[in-house]
């Protein structure tokens, strides 16, 4: 199928060929009849896309300030691979469409195939032939109205959550600052509301527009026109509300709100505008400054938007649903119209040059539809000719390569620090990527060269072409994806954690049994680091038990992170605490017996103890409340009258008879990913054991899930296989 992309790298813009995506559980898969470009949002970034380097930084400093903490965190070429790769990408356009259910996932009761639905977000509602959209991000549309006016139901929530934000009553004055797609809405809407509605707008034609749709009056911020019909309708007073509709660097709406506004008005922020608020103006007015979410409670709370929980209507009376519901049917009872607003209508095949037009300024639209395929045409819309497809490129694997590789999986972690070094090695043919997202598995095979890239899991498991899987997904599909691909005959290799529960390591261990095949392989990458392993080796064989030592400074996660979803994909320590656990292990050269751990209540903060059959212990301290000026992880081993000093993959020194120091700085925080992947890739090539035994992952896996268990009972727990 076919999808408006965009390199956020060169700017390229490309109609490119991804897999259909899956249907997946909570949600439908939808054929699009209409597509809306938001002409503020979606061209900024385009716009951005085109900047230097420094231009993109300048834009987004939030996102040069994480670039600066990964830096600290990983080094500076590790870092460098993940911005380069990150930015070198292709990412999706649009958020707001209309189509038809094309096929329902388990759990939906409320459409059937056949529905006509509209829909909205950012990674759902994207300008694709197909698209899985979950529950609450779609709508019913009602009967009677068009596909192509449904498509406005996201940028129409949008308005109207900016609308509820500011909470107008019948006859209340109200200023909208920017008659651009959302500007206009907003107008309708108040005038829906019965507000009486003043527009502002540099734009002669976009004031007409807002004047035809019930605006009092419109003209230009600088013409004093606006001025004067405010005092007018106001009595002098001002307006009860601004809505903030504008966007750009110019601080000029936010004074001209302060000035238009009454005493203790409202000033709603719904576009993305500077906002240096004059404090004396604001506070001599006591003005209350509002900003409105995008379309609507539930925006980015991934329990609403990905798994389906919604909010009870008795406390979220209007959440991005039920806003969606309302505008549609608003517009179907006539009380909105979007007609007007509707500028051109291009064919989708025609994306590319559409976009182009727009941000070249050769196109001037307040709203631009893509229509697909088999879509009904308006009478009054005209609508580009399609172009002939390219050819279709035979790129099947050469039969003679025999180590194919086939990936579940290609988020950035994937991206950044495996596929890098798999696609530059000769002894591996990289055949399939498989990703819930069609564009990220376009990406993969773009960037790293994989034959083919689809969302069905099942085809890959099942393709005996294919030898070896890696399984780099989220933490809850692991263990099962696994087991399938162990009994399926492929060697496996899987991203910590190897399960979340004692029962679906079971699982795993009984695939193992079943099949004969224990070609597996978990990312435990640290043993293989190229200063850790020169460390031990300077440490020299120890005779007497050990005393280690580990600090993990791990530090705060973004609130958004799905580590945070520990219902669904485990604890943080449960999917990251393995790496640490098997380090210990590797260097004392045997597996743990008992664990005890205690936790700081309120955060993230573990000891744990582990203890070892010749009476070596060690502790592990996992610490989320650290300062990130710190290093992330140093490790201390003492024994036999000497001392490991390992600091965070920079330097590692050994005190004894005599002393080591690790003699320079390495050029990059090497982890040992390479290593670890070369170690992999040479076992399944030559027949050998694999790199680490499945006595050792199967006790790390059952040691780091006793962590909690211990944290439960407040005792020790002694591991049995």
């Amino acid at each position: 199928m076919k999808q408006v992309v965009q390199n956020y790298k060169s700017g390229e813009l490309a109609l490119l060929d991804v897999p259909v995506p899956a249907c997946k559980p909570g949600g439908v898969l939808v054929r699009s009849q209409y597509s809306l470009i938001s002409t503020g949002t979606e061209m900024m970034k385009v716009s951005e896309a085109g900047m230097s380097l420094l231009g993109k930084a300048r834009s987004r400093p939030d996102q040069v300030a994480k670039v600066m903490q990964s830096v600290a965190t990983n080094g500076l070429a590790a870092t460098y691979r993940k911005v380069s790769g990150k930015l070198d990408s292709y990412t999706p356009l649009g958020y707001s469409l209309c189509g038809v259910v094309e096929q329902v996932g388990e759990g939906i009761d409320d459409v059937v195939v056949g529905d006509l639905v509209a829909c909205a977000g950012n990674e759902h509602a994207l300008h694709s032939e197909l698209n899985w959209v979950p529950k609450n991000l779609y709508a019913k549309v009602p009967a009677g109205l068009s596909p192509r006016q449904a498509a406005f139901a996201t940028v129409g929530a949008i308005a109207m959550q900016g609308v509820r934000r500011g909470e107008p009553q019948l006859g209340d004055l109200t200023l909208v600052i920017g008659l651009g797609l959302i500007g206009q809405l907003v107008v309708q809407l108040l005038v829906a509301s019965g507000a009486r509605v003043v527009g502002v707008d540099p734009d002669a034609q976009r004031c007409e527009l807002a004047r035809e749709l019930g605006a009092l009056a419109c003209g230009h911020p600088a013409s004093g026109e606006i001025d004067q019909a405010v005092a007018e309708l106001s009595g002098g007073h001002g307006v009860d509300q601004v809505y903030l509709a504008a966007g750009g660097a110019s601080n000029d709406p936010v004074e001209l709100a302060a000035r238009l506004a009454r005493d203790r008005g409202r000033v709603v922020d719904i576009g993305k505008i500077s906002l240096n608020l004059p404090w004396n103006a604001y506070y001599e007015k006591e003005l209350d400054v509002r900003f409105s979410r995008s379309y609507g409670p539930g925006r980015y709370d991934p329990s609403y938007e990905l798994e389906g929980r919604d909010y009870p209507i008795g406390y979220v009376r209007w959440t991005e649903r039920r806003n969606l519901e309302c505008f549609l049917d608003l517009a179907a009872r006539g009380k909105l119209d979007v007609s007007p607003l509707i500028s051109h209508t291009a064919d989708f095949a025609k994306a590319v040059e559409t976009y182009r037009a727009l941000n070249e300024g050769e196109l001037k639209a307040v709203a631009v539809l893509f229509r697909y395929p088999d879509a009904p045409p308006a009478e009054d819309e005209s609508v580009v000719s399609a172009v002939p497809a390219a050819p279709a490129v035979d790129k099947r694997p050469d039969p003679l390569r025999d180590l194919r590789i086939g990936f579940i999986g290609a988020g950035n972690y994937a991206s950044s620090m495996i596929l890098p070094h798999l696609a530059g090695d000769e002894r591996v043919l990289l055949t399939d990527v498989v990703t819930t997202s069609a564009l990220s598995g376009a990406n993969a095979k773009r960037k790293f060269g994989f034959v083919a890239a689809s969302t069905d899991v099942d085809a890959l498991l099942e393709d005996d072409q294919v030898s070896t899987v890696f399984v780099v997904t989220r933490h809850s599909s692991h263990a099962e994806l696994t087991r399938r691909a162990l009994l399926a005959g492929k060697a496996v290799f899987v991203e910590k954690p190897l399960a979340l529960s004692e029962k679906e390591l079971r699982g795993i261990v009984d695939a193992v049994a079943e099949s004969g095949n224990d070609r597996l392989q978990v990312g435990f990458n640290r043993r293989f680091a190229p200063l850790l392993v020169e460390a031990k080796n300077q440490f020299g064989p120890r005779v007497g038990p050990a005393s280690v030592r580990y600090l993990v400074n791990a530090g705060r996660l973004d609130a958004n992170s799905w580590y945070n979803q520990a219902d669904s994909e485990g604890s943080r320590f449960v999917g990251e605490g393995g790496h640490f656990i098997d380090t210990v292990s590797w260097f004392l050269g045997s597996d743990p017996v008992s664990v005890y751990a205690t936790g700081t209540p309120g955060n993230h903060d573990l000891q744990v103890l582990l203890r070892y059959a010749d009476g070596s212990t060690a502790s592990i301290s996992y610490i989320t409340s650290g300062s990130t000026a710190f290093p992330k992880e140093t490790l201390e081993v003492l024994a036999d009258g000497k001392v490991l000093k390992f600091d965070d993959f920079v330097r590692a020194s050994v005190f004894g008879r005599k002393r080591w120091t690790s003699s320079r700085l390495p050029k990059a925080r090497d982890k040992g990913q390479q290593a670890e992947l070369d170690a992999f890739i040479t076992a399944l090539k030559t027949g050998v054991a694999m790199p680490i035994s499945l006595d050792s992952l199967v006790s790390t896996t059952l040691a780091t899930l006793a962590v909690h268990r211990s944290l439960e009972t407040g005792a020790p727990v002694r591991l049995e296989r």
